[in-house]
């Protein structure tokens, strides 16, 4: 397979794990599949400059934890991202923790099929 290909697969798991999760997880909002692609080109830039930078700040509480403190800076971006993006909402932070989860598990298995 290309690798643009893959790329671009990986790139629509984020949009459509949103969307899934609006239709099954009560108290997560997304308006459209516009609004879910935009919060994904968002939520890719900060997983790419600020992740890192909690994750060596959280270093301590992260190995604690054997890296489940990971899925909650993951809940917490994406709660900050639905504060920007007018279509994006979530009732709580359990909602948010969930989704998130439900994307980090999606884009594992996809990982684990395009490669």
């Amino acid at each position: 397979m290309p690798t643009y290909i893959k790329w671009v697969l990986t790139f629509l798991i984020t949009p459509i794990v949103l969307l899934v999760a609006t239709n099954i997880i009560p108290g997560v909002f997304v308006s459209s599949f516009y609004i879910a692609i935009v919060v994904g080109i968002l939520l890719g830039i900060l997983n790419v400059f600020v992740r890192p930078i909690l994750i060596f700040f959280s270093l301590p509480i992260t190995i604690i934890t054997f890296g489940l403190f990971i899925f909650v800076i993951n809940a917490l971006l994406l709660w900050f991202v639905s504060t920007f993006i007018s279509g994006l909402s979530f009732s709580g932070f359990l909602p948010a923790f969930i989704t998130a989860l439900l994307i980090s598990i999606a884009h594992w298995v996809g990982d684990m099929f395009l490669d």
